[in-house]
């Protein structure tokens, strides 16, 4: 038990960081089309699908969920921070970029494992290149519809517009994240990738 625990625990510290990182970096937009957020909430489904394949669905969504928890509410308390200055602990932006970011977090996790699952035994790259080009549709429209279009729609920035530009990052991320992905699970995991087909 003890070693699963700590086995868990770096996929857990991953995850929560990736929000967390995520939750402070969506406030500072690059142009009408992106935040910094983009080029780090895509790690957040690398850990998933590495936890996936290496642990199964169960522990993976065991990882989602802790991290979930950790990571939502540090991002209560940090997520409205300005670097150099002391952050607005629990103030309306912080806690409401938190209910936005744990909505969309759930949502497109648990998709991403449901679908991980659905396509596990396929060509190695297929299950977490499918997965999470499709959970991160569904947890950008989310985010992006609650934070900007719902929550905080006198800030003037068009939800649609930043979750297409976001979306269109993560894509690239989710293909360009598939090299750490297969390096690490052949590091950890190099049975996985052994070619099964049968010798003619």
């Amino acid at each position: 038990m003890t070693t699963g625990r700590l086995t868990l625990a770096l996929p857990i510290a991953a995850m929560s960081f990736v929000v967390v990182a995520s939750n402070i970096l969506v406030h500072f937009p690059i142009g009408d089309w992106l935040t910094w957020g983009a080029f780090t909430f895509p790690f957040a489904f690398l850990v998933t699908d590495l936890s996936n394949r290496a642990f199964g669905p169960a522990r993976a969504a065991k990882v989602v969920f802790v991290g979930f928890v950790v990571g939502i509410l540090m991002s209560a308390v940090f997520s409205d921070w300005v670097p150099f200055e002391a952050p607005n602990i629990l103030s309306q932006v912080a806690i409401l970029t938190a209910v936005a970011s744990g909505t969309a977090f759930l949502s497109g996790q648990l998709l991403d494992i449901a679908i991980f699952q659905r396509l596990r035994n396929g060509v190695w790259w297929k299950a977490p290149l499918v997965s999470s080009a499709l959970a991160s549709a569904v947890d950008t429209v989310i985010f992006f519809f609650l934070l900007f279009g719902v929550f905080f729609p006198e800030w003037g920035l068009v939800w649609y517009q930043y979750a297409l530009g976001d979306y269109g990052v993560k894509a690239v991320m989710a293909l360009s994240l598939l090299f750490p992905y297969r390096l690490l699970m052949g590091f950890f995991a190099p049975q996985l990738f052994v070619d099964k087909t049968p010798v003619s």
